[in-house]
């Protein structure tokens, strides 16, 4: 397994993450229960941090509040792509913000758009964050799994590039 880090795993991270879009958001529940829940991604920053769309009346947002450490797992499984993400949660009410990552697509939750009573963004700062994808394409990698199991060997380090970041 090829192990990328720094600046190119940042890249990477922020490439799959917008690609991929929906993750699972984790939160910590009154009962000390992990509860996870759809979220569609508006953006990475420049930083790193991962934004959404949601409204303040949500469990997500009181779990998030209460306990501010969050996790988010993005998974591609046609692709094979995966990405996992602890960290920081926090609920933020910029207008301007709001405005930039804003898109019609959103009316769907949101009836008034950025006027909807309750709209806010949820930021994750992330701690720790992982990815698995194909090194050499997801097509060599099944090669590489087939083969494996007509020869029953271990399959080859080589098939997914591993990356990491923390903060």
């Amino acid at each position: 397994m090829t192990e990328i880090t720094g600046s190119e795993a940042l890249a990477r991270i922020a490439h799959l993450v917008e690609d991929i879009d929906i993750a699972m958001l984790t939160t910590i529940d009154e009962d000390r229960n992990l509860v996870s829940r759809p979220m569609s991604t508006r953006q990475v920053d420049e930083a790193g941090n991962i934004w959404f769309f949601t409204a303040d009346d949500t469990a997500k947002v009181e779990e998030a509040q209460r306990h501010r450490d969050v996790g988010l797992a993005y998974c591609d499984a046609n692709g094979m792509r995966y990405v996992s993400v602890a960290g920081t949660a926090e609920i933020v009410h910029d207008r301007t913000k709001m405005e930039e990552l804003y898109s019609a697509s959103l009316e769907i939750w949101f009836a008034d758009g950025l006027d909807t009573p309750g709209i806010a963004l949820l930021k994750v700062t992330p701690k720790v964050t992982e990815f698995w994808e194909p090194a050499k394409g997801k097509l060599a990698l099944a090669a590489g799994a087939l083969k494996s199991l007509v020869t029953r060997d271990v399959p080859d380090d080589d098939t997914m590039n591993h990356g990491y970041v923390t903060s």
